[in-house]
């Protein structure tokens, strides 16, 4: 949808790859959709879930057995995200490296976009 030819809409990170290939390989999923939503204090938030099936309009990247499905609402403010897999001394989880976002709040948790407008010229310029 808002691709560029030859460019896959976000990059994962080895240690993404190696997380998310265990987790599709443990519970027998088809891989993992990633998404938007409205909440939290600064506007909206990441989702992720297993994906059984990949949906016709999900946008797909596979790296090295890894599978990301991006669902279509999320796939503008997704373009040129790098997720990692970080591990901590008190949490581990999958870390959003996003060009696209202007602010969030002290958790990081909850993210705002730049506006549609703003994501929608950058996308034709590219």
């Amino acid at each position: 949808m808002f691709g560029i030819p030859g460019k896959q809409a976000v990059t994962l990170t080895p240690a993404a790859v190696a997380q998310i290939t265990k987790l599709m390989e443990r519970d027998g999923r088809a891989g993992l959709r990633i998404g938007v939503k409205k909440g939290g204090c600064a506007g909206m938030e990441y989702t992720m879930d297993y994906v059984d099936e990949i949906a016709e309009n999900d946008e797909v990247v596979e790296q090295d057995g890894a599978c990301v499905a991006i669902a279509p609402m999320a796939q503008m403010f997704l373009f040129g995200t790098e997720i990692d897999y970080e591990v901590a001394l008190l949490e581990s989880g999958f870390k959003f490296r996003n060009p696209n976002v202007t602010d969030a709040c002290g958790c990081g948790e909850s993210i705002k976009f730049k506006d549609v407008d703003a994501l929608t010229a950058e996308q034709s310029n590219s």
